[in-house]
C-alpha cells in the first residue's frame, strides 16, 4: 500500500472513426481531475493520444484561433461497419510516439483514461492495449460520456479495473484512496464549482486556447441531448470566478483564445453571462472567444448581441436544430425569434460568415424537405447554415423512436450510433441525397 503521495497518469485516447477534427476539443473534465488531485498532493503526469503539439510532430496544423487537424492512421473497419464506403482512421500521435511518452515517465499507481463519444470505444480500446505493452499491472480507471452513457457495454468489453459513471468530482480522492491507500482529507466542495481549482491545461504541450465552463448541466431537457443524463445537478459559477479563470490564463500563459463549453450559457444571463461580459469588456484585453456548443438563440437580446462583440466572439453558433413546423423535436423558438436575434447580431457589427447556426441533420424520420425548409430560412436571414448530423444516445427520450427508425441494431453495439452513417435514415445513400443542400450552403461560403 501506498502512504506517500502517488502518482497518477491521465491519459485522453485516440480516436477511431471515419472523420474528426479539432474543433476546440479538450478533455475539459480529464484536467479538472488532474487539478483536483494536484492540490491534494498527488503527482499526475498526461498524455494525450490527440495531441496536435507533441514535439515529434514537425506538421502541426493549426489555425490561428486553436483548432486543426488531428493527425491520422488509417486502420481497418470494425467488422459491423465493413459496408459503409469510407476509409476509417484512428486518429491522434502515431503508436509508437505513445509508446515513447509512457516509457518516459514513472510507473504510475494509477491511470485514470477518459472517454467521448460512445462510438468512439474503438479507440479506448487500442489506447488500452498499447497501455499494457508499458505498463502491465497499473490499475486503470475508466470515466467520461461513454463510460457514463454505456456503462454496462463498457464494463464488458473494457480491460479495465473500474468504470467511472457521471461527474467524477466527488469521486475520485476516494478512488485513488481505494487503490492505493493515500489518504487526504477534501480541499474544495464537489457541489460547489466556485471551489474547484483551474483544470491543468498546463500540463499540455501547448496551450493554443482554454475551454470555460460557467454552469453544469442544463435546464432544457431536449429530447436528443444527455446533458441532464450526464449533469443531473444543474451547478453554477459566480460570475468572479469566470473572469479571473479568464484573466490568469491569458496574464499568465499568454492564452488569447477562449471557447464556451456551456450549453446554455444565456440561462438567466441577468446574473451569470451578463456580469461576466460587461466585466471583460471593462478589461479591454486582445480576447477572443468562440462558441462551439452553441447559445440559445430565444436568449440573444441586443444588449448581449453588442456585449458578445465588444468582448471580442470571433463567431456565434446559434442551436437552432429546426424550424420545421414538424415541432416533435424539441423546436424551442418561433421563426420570428431566430430572425429578430440574428438582426440584433448583424445589427451589432458581427459579419454574416461570424455567424451560423446549427441545423440538425439525420433524426429520426426526417425528411429531405424539412431540413431544405430550416436552411433555405438560415441563408434568408444571412448566415450560415451549419449542419449537425444526429447521434442517437442512449437513455434520452429520443432514443426509443431512434431503435424504431434506424436500419440498424442500435442496441447491440454503440458503432451503429455513428452519425457519419445516419444511422436514424433508412436509405443506406442519405450523405448522397443531401448533396444539393450541402452545395446551397457552399454557395454562400463563397459567395
Amino acid at each position: 500500500m501506498i502512504h506517500s503521495p502517488p502518482h497518477v497518469l491521465c491519459i485522453n485516447p485516440w480516436i477511431h472513426d471515419f472523420a474528426a477534427y479539432d474543433y476546440w476539443a479538450r478533455p475539459l473534465g480529464l484536467l479538472l481531475l488532474a487539478s483536483i488531485m494536484r492540490i491534494h498532493g498527488i503527482h499526475v503526469s498526461y498524455i494525450d493520444c490527440l495531441d496536435r503539439f507533441h514535439p515529434l510532430n514537425s506538421d502541426k496544423q493549426d489555425c490561428n484561433d486553436g483548432r486543426g487537424r488531428y493527425n491520422k492512421t488509417h486502420i481497418p473497419k470494425p467488422d459491423i461497419l465493413a459496408s459503409i464506403p469510407r476509409r476509417y482512421s484512428q486518429y491522434g500521435i502515431p503508436h509508437d510516439w505513445l509508446i515513447h511518452s509512457l516509457k518516459s515517465i514513472p510507473v504510475p499507481d494509477v491511470i485514470l483514461l477518459t472517454s467521448h463519444m460512445t462510438y468512439w470505444y474503438p479507440g479506448i480500446l487500442a489506447t488500452i492495449k498499447a497501455i499494457r505493452t508499458v505498463y502491465a499491472d497499473s490499475p486503470i480507471i475508466l470515466g467520461g460520456i461513454y463510460a457514463s452513457l454505456c456503462s454496462a457495454h463498457a464494463k464488458t468489453n473494457m480491460p479495465v479495473q473500474d468504470v467511472i459513471i457521471g461527474p467524477a468530482e466527488n469521486k475520485i480522492i476516494s478512488l485513488i484512496q481505494l487503490y492505493t491507500d493515500y489518504h487526504v482529507d477534501l480541499l474544495f466542495d464537489p457541489h460547489d464549482m466556485n471551489t474547484y481549482p483551474f483544470p491543468s491545461w498546463d500540463l499540455q504541450h501547448k496551450i493554443p486556447f482554454v475551454p470555460i465552463e460557467t454552469i453544469r448541466g442544463c435546464p432544457f431537457a431536449c429530447r436528443y441531448c444527455a446533458s441532464d443524463l450526464l449533469y443531473p445537478d444543474i451547478m453554477r459559477r459566480h460570475p468572479d470566478s469566470v473572469v479571473k479563470e479568464i484573466l490568469y490564463w491569458h496574464n499568465t500563459h499568454s492564452v488569447n483564445h477562449f471557447a464556451i463549453y456551456d450549453d446554455a450559457f444565456l440561462y438567466q444571463s441577468e446574473h451569470y453571462a451578463i456580469p461576466i461580459l460587461k466585466q471583460l469588456v471593462s478589461f479591454q484585453k486582445k480576447i477572443y472567444f468562440h462558441t462551439p456548443n452553441a447559445v440559445h438563440i430565444g436568449f440573444i437580446t441586443q444588449e448581449i448581441a453588442q456585449l458578445f462583440y465588444q468582448v471580442g466572439f470571433m463567431n456565434i453558433r446559434l442551436g437552432l436544430e429546426t424550424l420545421s413546423s414538424n415541432r416533435q423535436f424539441d423546436c424551442k423558438l418561433k421563426n420570428e425569434q431566430f430572425f429578430t436575434a440574428v438582426r440584433y447580431l448583424l445589427s451589432s457589427g458581427f459579419s454574416s460568415r461570424q455567424i451560423g447556426a446549427y441545423v440538425l441533420v439525420g433524426l429520426p424520420n426526417q425528411t429531405y424537405e424539412e431540413i431544405k425548409y430550416t436552411i433555405q430560412l438560415v441563408l434568408k436571414a444571412g448566415i450560415m447554415p451549419i449542419l449537425a448530423y444526429y447521434t442517437p444516445i442512449p437513455k434520452t427520450p429520443l432514443w426509443p423512436t431512434a431503435l424504431a427508425s434506424s436500419r440498424f441494431n442500435l442496441d447491440s453495439d454503440p458503432l451503429f450510433s455513428n452519425n457519419s452513417i445516419f444511422p436514424c435514415q433508412q436509405e443506406s445513400y442519405f450523405m448522397d441525397s443531401i448533396k444539393p443542400l450541402k452545395m446551397m450552403i457552399e454557395q454562400f461560403y463563397n459567395s
